[in-house]
C-alpha cells in the first residue's frame, strides 16, 4: 500500500466539511500569493529582466496546463496498454477489444449517429429558424423561446424528455402521463416504448441534444445572417434572387465562415456526450455511447486499461475537430 506523508495525506484526503472548507481556503490563498507576486514584479518593471515578467504570466498557465491536461493525458495513455488491475502489460488489447467486440461497436455505431446527426440537423433547424424569424414582428420572443434550452441542464432537458417518452401500458383505467404516447392515443394508436427498442431507442436520444443545440445554433447564426452587408442583399434582389434563391446563393456563403463553427462546435459536444444518456437509459438497450462506455467501465466495472482505452478513442476522435476549427478561424480572419 502506497504510505503518503502527513501533509500530502492532508491535502489529498478530506473526510468532514471542516477539512473540506480548509483545503479551499488553503488553494484561495496560494492563489492569491502567486497573483500577488506576479501583479508585484509587474508594477516594478526597472528592477526585474524582461523575460521576467512573460514568464511569470505564462509559467503557472503552462504548469497548469501541465499537471490537468498533459500529464493526465499521457497518463491515460499508458494506462490503456495495461489491464484491469493496471500491472500487467497487455500491448493493445484494449483497443482490440473495443474495436472488436460486438457490444463496443454498438457504442462506436451510436457514437457515429450521434456526432453525425446531431450537428446537422440542429445546425439546420437553427439556420432555417433563424431565417425565418429575422426582421419579423415577434422575432425576439421567437428567438428566446428556441434559445430557452439552452439554460436547462443536460439532466433537466433528459428528465423533461423522458416524461415525454413515458409509456403507460394501453389499458383500460391506465391513462398515459407520457406527451408522445398521449397523441398516439389520440389518433388510434398503440402507445410506443420509445426507449427500449435499439437502434431507434438512440434517434430519440438524440431528438434530446438537438432541442438543446439548436437554439445556439439558431443565435450564432442569426447574428451572422445580420452581419451580411445590406449593399450585398440588396444588390442580389435587383438581379432577380427572391427567397430560396436568396437563401442558397446569398445566405449561406455568407455565413459558411460561422455554419462552420456551428457544426464543428456542436460536434465536439455531442463526442462528449454522457448526461443524456445516462439519465435516460442508463447506457442500456443498446443505447450507450463512448463517454458513458467509459464511465462505467473505469468507474463501475472497474476495468481501468480498457477505460482507459475508450477516453484516449474519444480524445481521438475529438483532435481532428479542434484542428479543423482552429484552421477554419485563422482563414476567417486573413479573410477580414
Amino acid at each position: 500500500m502506497v504510505q503518503f506523508s502527513p501533509v500530502t495525506e492532508w491535502l489529498t484526503q478530506a473526510d468532514d466539511v471542516g477539512h473540506k472548507f480548509a483545503l479551499m481556503f488553503v488553494a484561495v490563498a496560494l492563489f492569491v500569493i502567486v497573483m500577488g507576486a506576479i501583479l508585484l514584479a509587474v508594477d516594478r518593471p526597472k528592477r526585474v529582466p524582461p523575460w521576467v515578467v512573460p514568464v511569470a504570466f505564462l509559467g503557472p498557465t503552462i504548469l497548469g496546463l501541465g499537471f490537468g491536461l498533459v500529464y493526465p493525458g499521457l497518463r491515460t495513455i499508458w494506462a490503456s496498454l495495461f489491464d484491469r488491475t493496471g500491472e500487467n502489460f497487455v500491448g493493445l488489447d484494449n483497443y482490440a477489444t473495443a474495436f472488436g467486440e460486438e457490444a463496443f461497436q454498438v457504442v462506436l455505431r451510436n457514437t457515429l449517429m450521434w456526432v453525425i446527426l446531431v450537428p446537422i440537423v440542429a445546425t439546420f433547424v437553427g439556420l432555417v429558424y433563424a431565417v425565418l424569424v429575422d426582421r419579423t414582428r415577434f422575432e425576439y420572443l421567437a428567438k428566446t423561446l428556441v434559445f430557452l434550452p439552452m439554460a436547462i441542464s443536460m439532466v433537466g432537458a433528459s428528465i423533461i424528455w423522458k416524461f415525454v417518452y413515458e409509456y403507460r401500458p394501453d389499458q383500460p383505467n391506465v391513462n398515459q402521463i407520457g406527451l408522445l404516447n398521449q397523441l398516439l392515443v389520440w389518433i388510434g394508436l398503440e402507445p410506443q416504448q420509445f426507449l427500449l427498442n435499439p437502434p431507434v431507442n438512440t434517434l430519440f436520444l438524440i431528438a434530446v441534444m438537438i432541442w438543446i443545440q439548436a437554439g445556439f445554433a439558431m443565435t450564432v447564426l442569426s447574428a451572422a445572417i445580420k452581419a451580411i452587408p445590406d449593399d450585398i442583399v440588396e444588390a442580389a434582389r435587383l438581379d432577380g434572387l427572391h427567397g430560396i434563391g436568396m437563401f442558397r446563393h446569398i445566405t449561406v456563403p455568407s455565413i459558411r465562415p460561422a455554419l462552420v463553427v456551428v457544426v464543428t462546435t456542436i460536434a465536439m459536444g455531442t463526442l462528449k456526450v454522457f448526461d443524456i444518456v445516462r439519465t435516460m437509459t442508463g447506457g442500456n438497450f443498446g443505447t450507450s455511447v463512448v463517454a458513458n462506455e467509459f464511465y462505467t467501465q473505469s468507474f463501475r466495472i472497474r476495468e481501468i486499461g480498457l477505460g482507459a482505452a475508450l477516453a484516449v478513442i474519444l480524445f481521438v476522435l475529438v483532435i481532428p475537430l479542434v484542428v479543423y476549427n482552429v484552421r477554419q478561424l485563422r482563414l476567417s480572419e486573413d479573410i477580414r
